[in-house]
This record gives C-alpha cells, structure tokens and sequence, in this order.
C-alpha cells in the first residue's frame, strides 16, 4: 500500500485549485521575468570571431543562417574529451525537436563547443543528430562569454562562472560548480567524457542570445548553471509526475547508455 497521502476526489479538487492559484502567479511572474529579459540592453560586438562548421569557416554573422536571432548554447566537449558532456547530451536531445520551429520564427539555435568540428561531427553522427553546431577551436568565443577557462583560471581562482567569482580549484570534484546532485556528479560525468574533474570543468554550461541589426551583432544574454533548467526537456515533465525529480544522483544517461531492455520499452 502506497505511504503516500490519499484522499477523496473532493479533497483532490480543492487541494487542486488552491495549486492551481499558485500555478497561474507563477506563470506570470515567469512571464514578466521574460520580458525583463527582453528589456536588458544590447552590447555590441566588435571583436571578431571564427569557427568552423558543416559548411566550412564562419564568422559570428554566419551563424545566424540569415535570421535575426540567434541561440548558442554552450556545449561542453572541449579539445581534450573523447565524448560530449553526458549531462549536455540530454539537454541537446531536444534540440531537433524544435529547431525547425525556431529557425520558423526567425531564430537559429546552434551549439558552440571547442572541441574540433571533426570530432563534434563524429559525435553528432552518433547521437543522430541534426541541429547546427559550430566548432571554436582556437577562438575566443566560448571564453569570452564565460563557458571556458583555462588552466591557469583555475588554479589561481580566476574563474567568474554564473555572474560570481570561484575558489581556486580543490580536487573536491563537486565544489564550487554548480549541481543538485550528491555524491560525485561532476566526476561521474567527467568520467564519461574520458576527462578528470579538472579537465572537465574548465568548460562549463551555458546559454547566450545574440540579435543582428542593420549589419551589427549584438550580445543580448546569457544564463548559466540552473538558469538553464528551463532548456532541459525531461525536466518539466518530471516536475509534474507523481515523484518529481526522484532524485539521489546522477541517474540519467546519453541516449544510446542505457541498457537494451530499457531502451526498447519506450519504442
């Protein structure tokens, strides 16, 4: 017998409006928190950048594909991981899903990540993949918007991630980076990127918004950590099944890591 509280469907219903009431102010707080977003002042970017893509180099202008807007999200698989970020992985599974919409809307999404674009590709081909993802090996980009930090950065706490400055690096895997998981989440999924805790975390996940006017590309946002938890597609999903996150641990994996019998239930 379940040890969860149960209860006639009249004490559901009232329970159900009195949640109902907090549902609707959180959606229009979301909603004002959008438009306060939209609000924020555009920088401009002078300085250039390049990266290598399916259709060869590109500047920043490029990655736009003609539209006015653009989406990166910060992938992490920097030059030294033999695979993509298992956590970035699950995030990037939704990503066909709706870049067609978006690109409909006058939006281009595209991955940025530094590793070279022929090892992007590799991985692409085995995810199965489609959506643009653009290589800034050797470039700026990805440390100039706060997604990658060197060596040195590290070790001599000179990384500024989420908008606040971190500790020098301890080998404890797990601090001064963002998780909700205990235990070892971050050396969990440096392990499946074939990296250590160190290597793993000198990149790092994000989001940036960028719009193109009048032949000028400006910088509109950027979100880091759990302000992208809006961008994770099972999320919303878990947060409205009976036991919501459930979670003790890193328990997700790349789509094609999960056992056989497992996978081909879902088909």
């Amino acid at each position: 017998m379940t040890k969860h509280m149960t209860g006639t469907r009249e004490q559901w219903l009232a329970d159900r409006l009195e949640l109902l009431a907090a549902e609707k102010e959180l959606t229009r707080r979301s909603d004002e928190l959008a438009r306060r977003r939209q609000e924020l002042p555009w920088v401009r970017i002078d300085k250039e950048y390049r990266f290598e893509t399916d259709k060869g180099g590109a500047s920043l202008p490029d990655l736009f594909r003609g539209r006015s807007q653009l989406l990166v999200y910060h992938f992490m698989f920097g030059p030294d991981y033999t695979a993509g970020c298992m956590t970035c992985s699950t995030i990037a599974d939704g990503f066909d899903g709706f870049v067609v919409h978006l690109a409909n809307h006058d939006v281009t999404l595209s991955a940025v990540s530094r590793a070279p674009l022929a090892k992007l590709q590799a991985y692409k081909r085995r995810m199965g993949w489609m959506f643009p993802w653009a290589s800034s090996f050797g470039d700026d980009f990805n440390y100039d918007f706060n997604a990658s930090f060197t060596e040195e950065q590290q070790r001599e706490g000179g990384i500024e991630y989420n908008y606040r400055r971190e500790p020098a690096w301890q080998q404890r895997a797990d601090e001064g980076f963002a998780s909700r998981m205990p235990g070892t989440a971050v050396g969990d999924n440096a392990a499946m990127t074939g990296t250590d805790p160190a290597t793993y975390t000198r990149e790092r996940p994000g989001m940036s918004a960028f719009a193109f006017e009048d032949g000028v590309v400006y910088h509109t946002y950027s979100t880091y950590a759990r302000g992208l938890d809006g961008l994770w597609g099972m999320y919303p999903w878990l947060d409205r099944a009976p036991k919501g996150r459930n979670e003790t641990g890193v328990w997700w994996r790349r789509h094609d890591g999960y056992n056989n019998e497992r996978r081909a239930e879902v088909r």
